[in-house]
């Protein structure tokens, strides 16, 4: 038996969804429904791959001592559209991988792809159909329409997060603080939300 066979749905969504009154995970997002547990994902998206961006170690000072622990930054997607960001913090790694996995699929976000530069004609989805913006504190990230076979043109944590949300072509534009793993990741994320902000208009 698998653990989602073994599941037991705790909210009313994930009953709709073990029960096959869900079966896509579009008509969530459609609906605009909280997805508040990981199996909902795990059973409509069972494709979804993960990847860890960022691993840093936290230390705090109790009255026990130096308490040390991982903190750990995730992004989950299929390739194809989907994609998510999660952090995660726990004394062991492995707890903190597994809780930064959880939480980055209770944020799995759609993103609209399409052939939005104007040098490329192809009308296939492989980059954003239009300028967008992110900002994650104090960075801000620009992703630009580009033609294809371009390739992703930015730094690896954000090629990650492309890749995984199934943007083959876009050109980044970056300024802030971009070192910092957390936000620079964060502000992409935030850009691919915008994809999906503004309606397109059609004839």
């Amino acid at each position: 038996m698998s653990s989602l066979d073994a599941w037991i749905p705790r909210t009313s969504l994930g009953r709709l969804v073990k029960e096959g009154r869900i079966t896509s995970i579009y008509e969530i997002f459609e609906q605009n429904l909280a997805i508040k547990e990981p199996q909902i994902v795990d059973f409509l998206v069972p494709d979804l791959k993960h990847e860890i961006i960022d691993v840093t170690i936290v230390q705090k000072q109790t009255d026990a001592g130096e308490m040390t622990r991982f903190k750990v930054l995730v992004v989950v997607g299929n390739e194809d559209g989907l994609v998510g960001l999660g952090s995660g913090k726990a004394r062991q790694m492995r707890f903190a991988i597994e809780k930064a996995i959880i939480n980055a699929k209770l944020n799995v976000i759609p993103i609209r792809r399409g052939c939005g530069s104007w040098e490329c004609s192809c009308n296939r989805p492989h980059s954003v159909p239009f300028r967008v913006q992110g900002k994650e504190g104090s960075v801000v990230v620009e992703l630009l329409p580009a033609p294809r076979g371009v390739g992703l043109v930015a730094g690896d944590v954000a090629k990650t997060v492309l890749r995984l949300a199934g943007i083959e072509d876009v050109w980044v534009r970056a300024r802030g603080e971009t070192r910092t793993t957390q936000n620079f990741a964060g502000a992409v994320f935030n850009a691919l939300k915008q994809t999906y902000a503004f309606k397109l208009l059609t004839a």
